[in-house]
């Protein structure tokens, strides 16, 4: 029995990881567009990028409380979007730090920005998964 439990939280887990990188996609989708439009406006790579990843966290917290970890919502849910910022930050530092070694360590180009939107995305995808999972979203009761 123990086996069988084991195999689907594994199952589950991979389930999980699948709908958070699906909703990450999007994440990345408002990321790259809200950063079109700051530069557009004259933000700067780093003010509009900061602007950009806000956006992006807002998006990706409304599709993971109710796609990926989606279950019964416990308190209020103004004190999980802040958990869930709070959460994102420790992988949003990890993907800001990777954004700017890439913007200023790599010859401008137009596509610069964007690259540097999907670098960061993807070094910060693992802390933000373990901490919206184990942390933000725990008290949920799964489906």
């Amino acid at each position: 029995m123990q086996h069988r439990s084991r195999q689907g939280n594994s199952a589950d887990m991979r389930a999980q990881i699948l709908r958070f990188a699906l909703a990450g996609v999007v994440g990345f989708i408002v990321d790259a567009g809200i950063l079109w439009l700051a530069l557009r406006l004259g933000f700067g790579y780093l003010a509009g990028r900061a602007v950009s990843f806000l956006a992006a966290v807002w998006a990706t917290w409304r599709l993971n409380r109710r796609f990926t970890f989606a279950g019964s919502p416990t308190g209020s849910p103004w004190r999980e979007w802040w958990r869930y910022l709070a959460a994102m930050s420790a992988g949003g530092c990890v993907n800001y730090v990777t954004y700017c070694a890439v913007v200023l360590s790599l010859p401008r180009s137009a596509f610069l920005p964007y690259l540097g939107v999907a670098a960061g995305s993807l070094t910060g995808l693992a802390v933000n998964f373990a901490s919206a999972r184990w942390w933000v979203f725990r008290h949920r009761q799964q489906r």
